[in-house]
């Protein structure tokens, strides 16, 4: 199989016609090209703990629910049903608690709840009702609010609000100490956040929702930390400097009475870590680190086992690298030295003295596995070549799962062995657990394009990363158009030597006759904190004219059709869409941008202030990369598509742009959906098809030239019985 899988790219042309063309019900209804599913050592098997048929509800009805959660001494289970979405990573449901021994299920609580969370012996869960916090004592079955002063829009306790969860990652807004004697949580104090409402449309007179979201430059939640003690039921108020600031993370060390609060400026280039007493809320310095651009918050902080150091990356030497410190702050240490971003960190082996992460290397498309002692003295590569190998750890680090592809080969998972013998850490070759054989005997029908790098000059003297497919039946003495596709977000990456980076929508494209082409601008990450910060102040400026650039060079090739090149994006990439057709006027023929920002002063202010300060602070840089002040120099097509529930880039930002459009006598296309969010999905309702379809017919249209085939596709479009 693997032989005829490589002899498939190089069949001449008259097979190739012989073989299947991509349709939108591949992509969008019947999943033709599922990846096989690897699960790997995260998700265990835990149905053995219950029968289904005994999971019933207080009426005796069998429970129809597959989402639970498990104790870590597989005692309880805890049973959710009736999931409800709040924002995108939120939700609530209802729960009920089972003991595995006894096999008696009962409710949690009455209403939905929110972020159930076993203490680490099993015998208390904390949950969130009504914006308070609570803790259920399963042993008789009562449970006790430990927070009153919950409001919706006003207070919350124990949940994140609504920037914190999209732009700080996390939404459980609480944390049991190692031994359960503490519940450290978050009481946000929203009533200085200006509220933003929406029309959600039903079949009678509509409903208003309306939720607290800071756009750049207002003002934002006020956030204590606050420790519960669960002997004495009292609880201390952590301490540290207020005013306008932000606390993106809490960590308890392995001491119970140790927290560690992460104090960070408006700015967000100043940030402390604050360790704090459990018992008083007294607190000390233990790290601080700042920063001429911003400081980026993730979760890659280890509090080691002894009780005195850490692990953590930083981007303090120009690269994203790891650093062990000692809590009282005598021992610094470099780990890694790499020219090269690490990706991500994939286990701290504290018994070993190890860590492993993967590497941006040997390029920033490809990802590698290293391993380096914490003197940072050994290091040594456990994977090898070009291409994308994403890694599984288990939890005592002697395997490994390897998820490994590249840009033309599917992904085959590998499962490796660690050896350890004194200072050499070697990976052996265990076996081949799937090769993905299905999909590759799948795509070995279809007339499919090899994608290629490309290295793109732009006018500062930088090389961009990109990548190119033409059509299957290419052909250098015709001219082709080119959709560019792009996100171009700071510390985004599109261009990877991953399967899935050139995917089956792009390759459905290129059958129709386009040349596709994506660039990661200045901004885009893994090649130094240098390269992505450059764009600081002025979000969009510097991307687009690499974008430009970009499109000017391949402009030069004789088998581009010059009048014709499109560009496609969502979210960010929608924002680039609309850049691209007013600043990219000259070389931007057609432009398509679905939930796009259309001026960073609509959007909220962790994000673009992270990036661009506040608008009080940065006018020019706000004014001069908004689209909707330069709709105007618009020459080409441009369609505009939003989600009417969008709570994070608001249906505001479309109507907006629209407002101008309309007030300049511009002539556009705009698509809405009803009461859909940013992603603008659905399958049931049948909204991802919709969408695909309407986009894919507009571009085939609107940039598709003598040598596209341009039959509309989506089968509801080609079907003379239906219609919309």
């Amino acid at each position: 199989m693997r032989i005829l899988f490589l002899l498939f790219f190089y069949l001449p042309f008259i097979v190739k016609a012989q073989q299947k063309e991509i349709t939108l019900d591949d992509l969008y209804k019947k999943g033709t090209f599922r990846n096989a599913f690897v699960p790997g050592f995260a998700e265990e098997d835990n149905s053995g703990l219950f029968n289904p048929q005994d999971i019933k509800d207080e009426t005796g009805k069998v429970m129809k629910s597959a989402d639970y959660m498990v104790s870590a001494d597989k005692k309880r289970i805890i049973f959710f049903t009736g999931r409800e979405p709040i924002y995108r990573h939120s939700s609530r449901s209802t729960a009920h608690i089972y003991d595995v021994a006894t096999k008696k299920l009962v409710p949690l609580n009455k209403g939905k709840i929110l972020h159930p969370g076993f203490s680490p012996d099993g015998n208390t869960i904390a949950y969130v009702f009504d914006n308070n916090l609570y803790l259920y004592d399963v042993a008789s079955g009562i449970s006790k609010a430990i927070t009153t002063d919950g409001k919706w829009n006003f207070i919350i306790n124990g949940n994140a609000d609504w920037v914190y969860e999209e732009e700080f990652s996390f939404t459980k807004a609480y944390q049991w100490s190692p031994k359960g004697n503490y519940l450290a949580y978050y009481k946000f104090d929203e009533t200085r956040v200006k509220e933003y409402n929406m029309t959600i449309y039903d079949d009678s007179y509509n409903k208003d929702y309306r939720y607290k979201y800071p756009k750049a430059g207002d003002s934002n939640s006020t956030v204590t930390i606050h420790i519960y003690d669960l002997k004495t039921g009292n609880t201390a108020k952590a301490n540290f400097e207020q005013g306008d600031i932000y606390i993106p993370r809490i960590k308890w060390t392995q001491d119970d009475n140790k927290l560690v609060v992460f104090w960070m400026n408006r700015l967000q280039n100043h940030l402390k870590l604050l360790l704090t007493d459990a018992k008083t809320g007294a607190a000390t310095t233990m790290y601080e680190e700042q920063n001429k651009y911003y400081v980026d918050i993730n979760d890659d902080w280890w509090f080691l086992n002894d009780g005195k150091h850490f692990v953590f990356g930083s981007e303090m030497n120009g690269w994203y690298r790891l650093y062990l410190y000692s809590i009282e702050g005598k021992r610094k240490t470099e780990l890694t030295k790499h020219q090269n971003d690490i990706a991500s960190v994939n286990g701290v082996d504290e018994k070993n003295r190890l860590v492993y992460y993967t590497l941006a290397y040997p390029t920033p498309m490809d990802r590698n596995l290293f391993v380096t002692d914490f003197d940072g003295k050994n290091t040594r590569q456990l994977t090898s070549g070009s291409g994308f190998h994403r890694i599984e750890m288990n939890a005592d680090h002697t395997k490994f799962y390897d998820y490994y592809s590249n840009i033309h080969t599917p992904q085959t998972v590998t499962l490796y062995d660690i050896r350890k013998n004194k200072n050499v850490v070697t990976a052996i070759q265990n076996k081949i657990v799937n090769d993905n054989s299905a999909l590759k005997t799948v795509i070995a029908d279809y007339a499919l394009s090899k994608p290629e790098f490309i290295r793109v000059p732009n006018t500062k003297g930088d090389t961009l990363n990109g990548w190119m497919l033409k059509p299957p039946n290419f052909n250098a003495h015709k001219k082709y158009p080119v959709l560019f596709v792009n996100y171009g977000g700071p510390g985004s990456q599109q261009v990877a030597n991953r399967f899935g980076a050139v995917n089956f929508w792009h390759q459905m494209m290129a059958q129709k006759g386009f040349i596709l082409v994506s660039v990661d601008n200045t901004g885009t990450g893994y090649r130094g904190e240098e390269f992505k910060k450059k764009t600081y102040l002025r979000l969009g400026q510097l991307e687009i004219e690499d974008q430009i650039d970009a499109a000017k060079w391949l402009r030069k090739m004789s088998f581009v059709d010059g009048n014709n090149i499109g560009h496609w994006g969502h979210s960010f990439g929608g924002f680039m869409s609309s850049l691209a057709v007013t600043k990219g006027a000259d070389v931007f023929t057609a432009g398509v941008a679905v939930a796009p920002v259309t001026s960073w002063r609509y959007y909220d202010n962790i994000y673009t202030e992270r990036f661009m300060r506040t608008p009080q602070e940065n006018p020019k840089g706000y004014d001069e990369t908004a689209p909707i002040n330069f709709v105007k120099d618009i020459r080409g097509k441009y369609l505009l598509v939003h989600g009417s529930a969008d709570d994070n880039v608001h249906f505001q930002n479309s109507v907006q742009m629209v407002t101008a459009l309309v007030k300049a006598n511009v002539d556009f296309e705009t698509m809405y959906y009803p009461n859909k969010n940013h992603g603008i999905s659905g399958m049931a309702d049948n909204t991802s098809y919709h969408l695909w379809s309407k986009v894919t017919n507009w571009i085939l249209q609107n940039l598709g030239n003598e040598n596209v085939n341009k039959s509309k596709v989506g089968s509801a479009v080609n079907d003379p019985k239906k219609s919309f």
